[in-house]
């Protein structure tokens, strides 16, 4: 029991007139003794934010406060006896002898009270209303009824779910960039999960990328501690966060915690159950959450059969089923992202008689899905890439938008650092920092990309940031970069056809990425299109001389690698460019080395025309050296056309060029050329006597490469003419030399050749064991190769008998 007056006293001692301090101190001892006060009822909560809302608390307001406690106090022996110690650490001792405690008049008391002394007027004593539980929080923002195409995602998340221990809180970051659906999915996957969390689902919105900027974590966990009932919430940040997780340690409670910032800004929310659930969405990927025990799920794009299921149940309807080549066009322009899919089935859905088509040619206009896709008159997907770019610092802002306006979809620290004019270590911090807020997406070691919706805001954001003088010379510093690294690599792969000149405006300062052939061929293959890319930039700048030398420094690419259409549409670029800048050396090379190509892709009349072209150029110079070349050329162009004795005679010329000039590894390569003829008609004593030849001067001019070719038809014609182990011994000994340079082309011709030897000797099943092995090798390269395999692969089959002589 205790009275009401002793305890009036003793907050007028401590709470001295005009004394802030003292008034503070008064209410923050009353705020401790709350937790004792179970479930507040309207009145204790009236007191209690009479004191709460005012830096410095009315002494009324706190007396109001310290008596509701007391009637409180009745019967709650926790409570009586916290406020018994509180009043005795307040009150001196005797306080309340010969006190006299008198209640008069009409007065109300709720709940059970003792009156010490006296009691005068009609006193009615109540029992005050138990107050009412509050309801569980199940605080999950509402998930749309078109959710489609997650269904992976949701059994990965599953799969976290069941494989960590029940002992520990489970903490799952989702991580994606703007508009990939993170708060549907995690809303989605916890609402299946209610049953493991019958204390409720908390959710926040931490504001990552809000105008106002991130929410403060300390007032998103006053939030939860109320929802939870707690209505004495400490100002104090460290005894919140204690409270915090002080009650929740015995709760089984899910807590989503949407558009998260940072680590920190999710740090102080973590509650202290064991049996609890964290889920964080982020347009960062928090890596520094991995710290706490975090595992994250990142998302991605949706499947293009997901996003059309998705644009027929949020609008689209029988339009996608009537016309799906027109809906895969408008999901493609989406760039298969929800948010914009989404909006395209809203814009159908209001205008249900307007066709797929006029949708699709909305999308395909200058700015795409984030101009056309408009919630309410917002561009919302330009909005929300606006606000992760807004967030980056100024650097990585820079980066960002000059990288949207290379002509290229993949980048690299190099790429980036030279075009960018950065250290290697100033752009890999970049880009690590662009993957880390999920503007670029990580394709492998060192191989980045943009989502193309990105990628299309980021050139948007250099085209207006940028100078017309800034663009053009990043533009430059990304040609020359190309132009430096693939001349890097010819001089590895062929040092021999290096002999043009190279100019530079921005000779790049960045170490090449490779040290030897393998990866200097492998290079050139991955950047294909780059270079591509570099050539029709140089052309549509005025480039002319920088893009028939980046055509001509791709030559190792197109030696061994045969990309026939790309091959082919280099050297017209290029053979333009040449003839505009008007160097006749470089109209030559572009002639022979372009119409290789053409005979490479089957086309031997038009290779042969450009053969002829540039033996006249040659002769017309003077230059012996290309005329040999172009003889050369015309002689493989009767050879792949099936004209062997025409061929015959334009080697023959070629090699006497080139003896009369001393170009020994090219006398060699004719030599080679004259072996070929020689199978082709059968006389495989003569063609092994030739490939010999070339094979020693071949190596001994360092060119590996010819030099293994030689090596490959040697065999041939040996296993041809009846030494089946030597033929063998040879050709896989050429075929270790193509693996260890990477010529896949080369690989699949000697594949070929021992098949035919095992078909030649009788054992069938090696051959077609080989033949497998070269079609798999071809069907990306050559499709004309391709076809021939297969007929071989049938033909082998049926029957073990002799195979054709050559291919």
């Amino acid at each position: 029991m205790l009275d009401e007056e002793p305890l009036v006293e003793a907050l007028g001692r401590a709470q001295v007139p005009g004394d802030a301090d003292g008034a503070r101190a008064a209410r923050d001892g009353l705020a401790r003794l709350l937790e004792f006060a179970g479930e507040p009822d309207a009145e204790l909560a009236a007191a209690w934010t009479a004191v709460s809302e005012c830096d410095v608390p009315a002494p009324a307001d706190v007396r109001n406060l310290a008596i509701t406690l007391a009637r409180r106090a009745a019967g709650d022996d926790r409570l009586l006896g916290a406020l018994r110690s509180w009043l005795e650490n307040r009150a001196p001792s005797g306080a309340d002898s010969g006190h006299t405690n008198t209640i008069g008049g009409a007065v109300r008391i709720q709940g059970a009270a003792v009156q010490a002394r006296d009691v005068h007027g009609g006193i009615h004593v109540h029992q005050a209303p138990t107050p009412r539980r509050p309801p569980t929080p199940r605080q999950l923002p509402p998930v749309t009824a078109h959710f489609a195409g997650r269904e992976e995602d949701l059994r990965a998340l599953d799969a976290l779910r069941a494989g960590h221990p029940r002992s520990a809180p489970q903490l799952v970051v989702v991580s994606g960039p703007a508009g990939v659906g993170k708060t549907t999915l995690a809303s989605w996957w916890l609402r299946r999960l209610t049953e493991d969390f019958p204390d409720g689902h908390l959710y926040a919105d931490l504001g990552g990328h809000a105008p106002a900027g991130p929410a403060d974590p300390l007032t998103v966990l006053d939030r939860f501690l109320r929802s939870l009932g707690v209505m004495a919430v400490p100002g104090d940040p460290a005894e919140r966060v204690a409270l915090w997780r002080s009650v929740t340690a015995d709760l089984r409670l899910a807590v989503m915690l949407d558009n998260a910032y940072t680590a920190a800004q999710v740090r102080p929310l973590l509650p202290g159950t064991p049996g609890g659930l964290v889920v964080v969405t982020s347009r960062q990927r928090l890596t520094g959450l991995v710290v706490d025990g975090a595992t994250v799920h990142q998302l991605g794009a949706l499947d293009p059969g997901a996003a059309l299921e998705l644009l027929r149940r949020a609008g689209g309807g029988d339009r996608v089923t009537r016309d799906p080549q027109t809906a895969r066009r408008v999901v493609g322009l989406c760039a298969f992202l929800p948010l914009a899919v989404s909006l395209a089935a809203a814009h159908l859905a209001a205008r249900p008689r307007q066709p797929l088509s006029t949708v699709a040619a909305a999308l395909a206009r200058r700015h795409g899905p984030l101009e056309a896709l408009r919630v309410e008159g917002e561009a919302a997907v330009r909005t929300a890439l606006d606000e992760s770019y807004g967030a980056l610092p100024d650097g990585a802002a820079r980066t960002y938008r000059r990288l949207g306006l290379l002509p290229v979809t993949h980048y690299d620290t190099p790429m980036v650092a030279a075009s960018c004019a950065l250290s290697p270590d100033d752009a890999e911090r970049t880009l690590d920092l662009l993957i880390e807020t999920n503007l670029l997406e990580d394709t492998g070691p060192d191989g980045h990309r943009f989502h193309d919706l990105v990628r299309l805001h980021a050139a948007q954001r250099g085209e207006a940031e940028e100078t017309a003088e800034a663009r053009r010379e990043l533009t430059r510093r990304f040609v020359d970069w190309c132009l430096f690294t693939a001349t890097a690599a010819e001089a590895i792969l062929s040092p021999s056809h290096r002999d043009l000149a190279r100019d530079y405006v921005h000779r790049p300062a960045v170490p090449v990425p490779f040290q030897d052939g393998g990866m200097a061929l492998a290079w050139l293959d991955s950047h294909r299109q780059s270079l591509m890319a570099a050539v029709r930039s140089s052309v549509e700048s005025g480039w002319d001389t920088t893009a028939w030398q980046l055509v001509d420094a791709m030559w190792p690419l197109f030696l061994r690698l045969r990309p026939t259409e790309l091959w082919i549409e280099a050297h017209r670029i290029g053979l333009d460019a040449a003839r505009r800048a008007g160097d006749r050396r470089a109209v030559g090379r572009m002639l022979t080395s372009g119409a290789n190509g053409l005979r490479d892709a089957g086309r031997t009349e038009e290779a042969a025309e450009w053969y002829e072209e540039a033996l006249r150029h040659a002769e017309e110079d003077g230059d012996v050296r290309q005329q040999a070349q172009a003889l050369q050329g015309l002689g493989n162009a009767r050879l792949r056309a099936g004209r062997p004795a025409e061929a015959e005679g334009f080697f023959v010329r070629a090699l006497a060029l080139r003896e009369f000039i001393g170009y020994g590894r090219g006398a060699a390569l004719s030599r080679l050329c004259l072996g070929e003829v020689a199978l082709a008609r059968g006389d495989h004593d003569r063609a092994a006597g030739l490939l010999s030849r070339a094979h020693t001067d071949l190596t001994a001019a360092g060119d590996t490469y010819d030099a293994a070719r030689a090596l490959a038809f040697l065999g041939h014609a040996l296993a041809c003419g009846g030494d089946t182990e030597g033929g063998e011994r040879r050709l896989r000994q050429a075929l270790a030399d193509f693996e260890a340079t990477g010529s896949r082309h080369w690989q699949a011709r000697t594949l070929e050749l021992l098949g035919q030897a095992a078909l030649r000797a009788g054992d069938g099943e090696r051959a077609r064991q080989r033949f497998r092995r070269s079609l798999d090798l071809y069907r990306p390269l050559s499709p004309a190769d391709t076809r021939r395999l297969e007929d071989r692969l049938r033909a082998s089959r049926t029957a073990d008998g002799p195979p054709n002589p050559l291919p």
